[in-house]
């Protein structure tokens, strides 16, 4: 009996544990529907997901911060891009999406530190916390391409 008890309150703070590491970035990202790649007709943030309010960037783990905003076609291009490459690196990657219109309390020191007032803005940390990469403007010239931004986020997890 004090075995499975214990057994099972350390189960309860391993999943304790996992909810607190999985909610520091955001999850389960998607491209919000109706997004235009042409124009900037889109009235929606064009990445939905869950967490997306969460922005701790931890060491030991690397992460992308995405800086942008609704209405801005190169935004939703740039979006695109990190939500196709999200699958292959949710588990090695902090994902960190900020709406700069409407930034969470927990996401203004970001803002604050890495944005210079340009759309899309993209941030990429190693393991260790270090900046590889802060710029903005599109990773890539044409939609759908993923291999630079790929390249930054392959660096970041091996570094």
């Amino acid at each position: 009996m004090a075995v499975r008890r214990t057994l099972r309150g350390a189960a309860g703070v391993v999943w304790l544990l996992t909810l607190a590491v999985s909610a520091l970035a955001a999850d389960n990202l998607t491209l919000a529907p109706g997004l235009s790649f042409t124009d900037d007709s889109s009235d929606n943030f064009p990445v939905r997901g869950d967490h997306l309010a969460d922005a701790e960037v931890v060491e030991g783990r690397a992460a992308v911060v995405f800086f942008g905003a609704s209405n801005c076609w190169n935004t939703a291009r740039e979006a695109e891009r990190l939500v196709t490459l999200y699958p292959k690196f949710r588990d090695q990657v902090s994902f960190i999406i900020v709406d700069v219109n409407h930034p969470s309390e927990a996401q203004r020191p970001l803002l604050k530190a890495h944005y210079k007032g340009y759309i899309p803005t993209l941030v990429v940390f190693s393991r260790s916390g270090r900046v590889l990469y802060a710029r903005s403007g599109e990773t890539a010239d044409k939609r759908g391409d993923t291999s630079a931004l790929e390249a930054l986020v392959s660096k970041a997890v091996s570094g």
